[in-house]
């Protein structure tokens, strides 16, 4: 039975070491782990987890603030107060396609909407097809801007919530 969860500190080390040891010799994902800590720490973000045996085996984020660097200061995606940006939805690979995603995605919306945000923003790669198409079949459908990121073409959809 799986659960989804607020992640506390404890599960957020262990899902961003799993991340760290899933990307050897990729400095980033190090980089990225002292992040997303921080940012749940200072309340910029709030990072899901899917709990499975005890263990958390998936993730997803809330950033709420522009300052993160997932954002890059765009308040177009997070601004601090009405717009969040969805971020970081991942999943061991024997656990895709089993709904666990929505389910984090429906969770974060609801924690969105508690906290008086009106609209979510979403990322993803524009050649990935099969994301953008689940993306809009979430209501993300409204393309707001495209930009080049580490090489590759970033699409953001919203949603109003």
């Amino acid at each position: 039975m799986a659960e989804y969860i607020i992640s506390d500190k404890d599960n957020l080390e262990k899902i961003w070491d799993m991340n760290v040891s899933s990307n050897p010799g990729d400095e980033r994902w190090v980089r990225w782990k002292d992040e997303y800590i921080s940012y749940n720490i200072r309340g910029m973000a709030k990072t899901f987890v899917v709990i499975i045996g005890g263990e958390p085996v998936g993730e997803g984020t809330l950033i709420i603030s522009p300052d993160c660097r997932a954002v890059g200061g765009n308040s177009l995606l997070a601004d601090g107060k009405v717009v969040g940006n969805v971020n970081a939805l991942r999943i061991i690979k024997k656990y895709e396609g089993q709904g666990h995603i929505s389910r984090l995605v429906r969770l974060i919306e609801d924690h969105a909407r508690k906290m008086g945000m009106t609209r979510l923003t979403i990322g993803v790669g524009a050649d990935n097809e099969r994301n953008v198409s689940i993306y809009r079949h979430w209501g993300y459908d409204r393309l707001i801007f495209s930009e080049v990121d580490e090489g590759e073409l970033v699409e953001y959809y919203e949603k109003e919530l």
